[in-house]
């Protein structure tokens, strides 16, 4: 078997996306236990060549770029196209996909695609005799399965802000591929983004998540401060109930019927903790939990827990957050 390793890189709109690091660096830590290297791909418009150098930092040693102007915006037909190709001509052990809301669109085309086997919004990878395993919760979160993959190659879509890129030095090898720009069965025409500028909640280090406890929509400015004084690593999060009630967009939903996360820092402000929403943060490093039941089930998974008034508390932490911000 080989031991080398595909990435594959997301961009949007000419502009690498943090989860394409990340994609890199799981792929590095594999490659480096098979005894492998790193190769990337990448379909975006003019630039992209310049645009993943940037990726050697994360550990990719060479990369494969077709460029069309036609590929500005997500183009799944393209890339399987361009996957396929690679793929074949390379024997890989492994291709590794972000869990992004691109890569859970393309990594079950390209199993399909490719006939090979693949493990979802994985945490964890290692090798064992030689063959590759996958870490990755199950029911809800309250479980860890550990998959074993026979055939190869194997395809990991990996969760992001799991597998955090070092600081390496090189540059990869860039070659261009010529995937050709055929009519598509599917075409993105546009991407919207929010009205208010803020990082993903999936790929944010820091989420300020808030439920029903909140009351109103009207209430939410009060976390919208506690956001801006923890930084520009931080971004709003919700619970179903408060986007169901469409007090917030969808985009901005926590759990299993949202978006998971698993950021260095959650907050998780007036949500009682339904499995629902565990299941999309239980991953979370540290989780800070701020509810007036001191039996709300979010206390169980929480590392700290204050039971009180929100309204009371939330104002109370963003004041002490910028002291100590402003102190440093």
């Amino acid at each position: 078997m080989s031991a080398n390793v595909l990435a594959l890189a997301e961009l949007r709109d000419g502009v690498l996306r943090s989860v394409a690091a990340e994609a890199v660096a799981a792929a590095r830590g594999l490659a480096d236990e098979l005894g492998g290297s790193v190769d990337v791909l990448a379909i975006g418009p003019p630039g992209t060549s310049e645009a993943v150098l940037a990726l050697g930092s994360a550990g990719a040693d060479r990369a494969f770029v077709a460029e069309d102007d036609s590929f500005r915006l997500y183009h799944p037909d393209a890339v399987l196209r361009a996957l396929e190709t690679v793929v074949a001509a390379g024997d890989y052990a492994a291709v590794v996909f972000p869990a992004s809301m691109q890569g859970k669109d393309l990594a079950p085309r390209a199993a399909v695609r490719l006939d090979a086997p693949l493990a979802t919004d994985v945490t964890g990878i290692a090798t064992d005799s030689g063959a590759i395993t996958a870490s990755r919760p199950v029911y809800a979160g309250k479980a860890m399965a550990d998959v074993r993959f026979e055939g190869a190659p194997a395809l990991l879509s990996v969760r992001p802000n799991v597998f955090k890129p070092g600081q390496r030095d090189g540059t990869p090898q860039v070659e261009s591929i010529d995937v050709a720009a055929e009519p598509a069965r599917q075409v993105v025409t546009g991407i919207e983004s929010a009205a208010r500028e803020s990082l993903d909640v999936s790929e944010a280090t820091i989420v300020v998540s808030g439920g029903r406890g909140l009351q109103d929509a009207d209430n939410w400015g009060m976390l919208e401060d506690l956001v801006d004084a923890l930084g520009p690593d931080a971004t709003i999060g919700a619970s179903r109930a408060v986007v169901d009630a469409g007090w917030r967009p969808h985009a901005e939903q926590v759990g299993q019927t949202g978006k998971v996360v698993s950021p260095s820092l959650y907050f998780a402000i007036g949500i009682s903790g339904a499995i629902q929403h565990l299941a999309g943060m239980r991953t979370a490093k540290v989780i800070v939990a701020v509810n007036k039941d001191p039996e709300a089930p979010i206390f169980n998974v929480s590392d700290y827990g204050i039971v009180g008034d929100l309204f009371e508390v939330v104002p109370r932490m963003a004041e002490e957050i910028r002291k100590v911000r402003n102190s440093g």
